[in-house]
């Protein structure tokens, strides 16, 4: 493992944690030429996500620093591989959480790359070289064409960012479940937590019809929910009345087609 390699030759202005005391300060650093399948992309957008946190105050342990975060990224591609076969020069793209991925798993077959156990993240990664991977706080990126999206000419770059990754996690169960389909019969899906996550679960769930009720344990956020989102129904967590939905106290929430867990489970006091 090396921090960068020989063909680490761009310098680049960033931003950067070097300890577990939360701060980031300006740092300059080296991302590799641009390869055979790589697009070089000037970076225009870069979402927070509350992974970025963890990794900065290594709240888990694992953070190599210096450490540059940003995996919610968006912009515009100023090179392009001789490989590069999706994407030219001007177009619109984003970059999630994948920076590598072995290619050979059935995982990175069929598309579901944020399966294999070979995974690299597109900072605090190993990317295929050695070098430590560096993110989207940044000025521009290097990224492999695979872990490139385009993103439409309709979308605002800085509304597309925090889809990379919040948007996904929450995208993603919905369309396994089979919700996404234009014919598919309106269900009821609880939203666990309205904070990043919950919020874009809730505009999800909304736009392909279904029925939505947002369960939180602040009741502050169920004007948001109801009047800015279009959540049908609000729960407070912690008001147990709330929580029962029938004389033989039934829990709500097993009248529910699906729940997307946006939070960890000890703010739901019921789950223990």
């Amino acid at each position: 493992m090396a921090q960068t390699t020989p063909n680490h030759t761009q310098t680049v202005s960033g931003w950067a944690a070097h300890d577990s005391s939360g701060k980031i300060t300006p740092y300059v650093f080296k991302r590799r030429e641009n390869g055979i399948e790589d697009v070089t992309i000037q970076i225009l957008y870069c979402g927070m996500c509350h992974t970025d946190i963890h990794f900065v105050k290594n709240e888990w342990g694992i953070t190599m620093y210096p450490v540059v975060p940003g995996h919610e990224i968006t912009g515009i591609i100023t090179k392009v591989g001789s490989n590069v076969t999706k994407f030219k020069i001007g177009d619109r793209v984003g970059v999630g959480c994948l920076a590598a991925t072995c290619l050979k798993c059935e995982y990175c077959q069929n598309s579901q790359e944020n399966y294999c156990d070979q995974v690299q993240l597109t900072y605090n990664g190993i990317f295929w070289d050695g070098s430590i991977t560096y993110g989207g706080y940044s000025q521009m990126l290097v990224a492999d064409q695979r872990y490139v999206v385009s993103i439409p000419d309709g979308l605002p770059m800085e509304v597309a960012a925090p889809l990379l990754c919040a948007g996904i996690t929450v995208y993603t169960p919905m369309k396994d479940e089979g919700l996404l389909e234009k014919d598919s019969a309106r269900k009821r899906i609880g939203v666990l937590g309205m904070g990043g996550l919950g919020h874009l679960a809730v505009k999800f769930a909304k736009a392909f019809g279904h029925h939505v009720t947002v369960v939180s344990t602040s009741p502050s956020k169920e004007k948001e929910a109801r009047e800015r989102f279009g959540a049908d129904d609000f729960v407070l967590s912690t008001d147990l009345t709330q929580m029962q939905v029938s004389s033989l106290l039934t829990p709500f929430f097993l009248f529910l087609s699906l729940v997307l867990v946006t939070v960890m489970f000890e703010y739901f006091a019921w789950f223990n």
